[in-house]
């Protein structure tokens, strides 16, 4: 590919390029080194440039006054040295620089995989950027020390979570999965788009119907693709189960009442709820009351609180995901319901009472944001699953497209970071700190990423590599819904005649279709419609017709004779 020429180092060097097809940016080459031999690097920059072509020159090509004649061109590209395998298995870097002179060749696959530590690995995400070479990270170190998905809406971190999921569904890892907005429902159906994509990947299309349960914190109404509905304990519940379930901390300060409430029910009776509470609390003679009865009545009104509970047993099962699908909840409940469940997880992990489990927080951001944004009461427990998690089995994969707004200290405990295409500024620099023993041009690449490709940070490879992302096995669920569809509007231009008197009544649509409004009052004549009346012509004629109606019934009781009497 080129020779070795001028200053060179330990950790980079450049090179003369032979032929300019044969080096781009970001691919890998091999050089020889004397004492270390076989040395794996990257192409960081490449260069072209011409000494016979000045300024003058190109202003009189740009002006038509002179044609670009044949002149000598120099391609420099420069390399950042990654390193070779010592005795023991590990990757060093040399520790005296590279010889001027040296020739420098493409690398070739197996030498990739030994130096960047991917010849082992059991979840396949995707391919090496640029080359024919898969990509596997570790099941176990995924799990046990965290995984964080971190990229800009559209960019794909749904995707990769979905990802990520089919792979330890397919080792039978139990998950639990806090889904906002409902798109991981369809894990349960197998993959019917681009089947190219899927060959290029050497995947099979696949549903996880049956390793796959949604439940709904809501109803069936709003979310008519749940299996179950999900609910809390509301039986006997104690004034630490209270306290997790209020957002508000005034109510929290306040849990003196609440103790002394709860502590008097436990006395006269075996079982009570959440209704015997608020009465208890209601006895007190304290102000200060009104606003826990406030929240109390607030959570009973939501409906969440059942005795028949969801517990953390139905949901953690080996080989199983349960998506806790939160469409339609409202964001308070929601992060009550993930402090709950994080809460008795933890608890259920240290007593070894459910397998070792992952759980998955998509939106992360708005269940544990940083310092100054937010708080929320389902932060802490987030944060000690992060620090104390690993050391119980149980793992945490935090999503989310404000990097920013997620709490440091949990990112910071995440040994795997997927990170797609950010362009943010507060973004990019909370990602760059996060990130130890990175170039100062890492912003920079974040920022190119094309959608679908991710730089991967992870104890278990070497050193950052980009990666095309697979295609999924299941259907993705997460796409941008389609704002305008021409075929839509194409119908409504040029409606049927059935649907004619509908079109024309439809006020304020004319301007989006770019109808004129005399051309719908015509056509409206012509067809003789009445147009759709307004809210208070309607409300004055059923007015009408109702004192017309009891004028009838009047007469109607005039005309008719008494009975006679016997």
């Amino acid at each position: 590919m080129g020779v070795i020429f001028g200053k060179t180092g330990s950790l980079s060097f450049r090179f003369a390029v032979s032929d300019i097809t044969s080096a781009k940016k970001s691919d890998y080459i091999k050089a020889w080194h004397e004492s270390d031999g076989w040395t794996l690097a990257q192409v960081s920059t490449i260069t072209r440039s011409s000494e016979d072509f000045s300024l003058e020159e190109a202003v009189d090509v740009a002006e038509g006054i002179s044609k670009i004649r044949h002149m000598e061109e120099h391609v420099i590209a420069e390399a950042t040295v990654i390193g070779s395998r010592d005795r023991d298995g590990k990757l060093t870097i040399p520790k005296s620089p590279f010889s001027p002179g040296d020739k420098v060749f493409k690398a070739d696959e197996n030498l990739i995989r030994q130096m960047l530590g991917l010849t082992r690995g059991d979840v396949y995400i995707g391919m090496l950027d640029g080359q024919d070479i898969k990509v596997n990270l570790d099941a176990n170190n995924l799990v046990q020390k965290h995984c964080s998905i971190l990229a800009k809406t559209g960019s794909g971190k749904s995707y990769t979570g979905g990802v990520i999921i089919e792979e330890l569904l397919d080792k039978d890892v139990p998950l639990l999965i806090i889904d906002p907005h409902g798109e991981y429902a369809t894990l349960k159906y197998p993959n019917d788009d681009k089947p190219e994509a899927l060959q290029r990947f050497g995947i099979e299309p696949r549903g996880y119907a049956d390793k796959v349960t949604v439940y709904t914190p809501a109803n069936k109404t709003l979310n008519p693709g749940a299996d179950k509905l999900f609910r809390l304990n509301g039986i006997n519940l104690s004034t630490k189960d209270l306290r997790q379930l209020f957002p508000d901390e005034r109510a929290q300060n306040q849990s003196g009442i609440l103790f002394e409430a709860i502590s008097k029910l436990k006395e006269e009776r075996d079982t009570y709820t959440i209704d015997d509470i608020i009465y208890e609390v209601g006895q007190d003679k304290s102000k200060v009351k009104w606003n826990v009865i406030n929240m109390l009545e607030s959570l009973n009104e939501t409906g969440i609180l059942s005795d028949n509970a969801t517990t953390v047993y139905d949901l953690v099962r080996e080989g199983h995901a349960s998506i806790i699908d939160m469409k339609g909840v409202n964001p308070d409940l929601q992060q009550m319901i993930v402090a709950k469940l994080g809460s008795e997880l933890f608890e259920a992990r240290k007593l070894n009472e459910v397998p070792p489990c992952m759980l998955v927080i998509e939106e992360a951001h708005n269940y544990c944001p940083e310092k100054g944004f937010d708080k929320t009461v389902s932060t802490d427990i987030l944060r000690t699953i992060a620090s104390e998690g690993r050391k119980f089995g149980l793992g945490l994969m935090v999503v989310s497209q404000r990097p920013a707004r997620v709490d440091k200290n949990i990112l910071s405990q995440c040994s795997t970071q997927i990170i797609m295409k950010v362009t943010n500024p507060n973004d990019l620099k909370a990602i760059s700190k996060g990130l130890e023993n990175m170039s100062s041009n890492v912003e920079e690449d974040i920022k190119r990423l094309s959608p679908g490709v991710a730089m991967i940070v992870s104890n278990y490879i070497e050193r950052p590599i980009h990666v095309i992302i697979r295609t999924r096995k299941s259907k993705h669920g997460g796409a941008s819904v389609p704002v305008v569809q021409t075929s839509f509007i194409e119908k409504i231009r040029d409606p049927p005649a059935e649907r004619k008197k509908t079109v024309t009544g439809m006020r304020g649509i004319g301007s989006l279709l770019k109808i004129k409004p005399e051309e719908i009052k015509k056509a409206a004549k012509k067809e003789k419609i009445e147009p759709l009346e307004n809210k208070e012509e309607i409300e004055e004629k059923e007015r009408k017709k109702e004192l017309l109606e009891t004028k009838n019934k009047q007469k109607g009781h005039k005309g008719q004779k008494e009975p006679k009497e016997n």
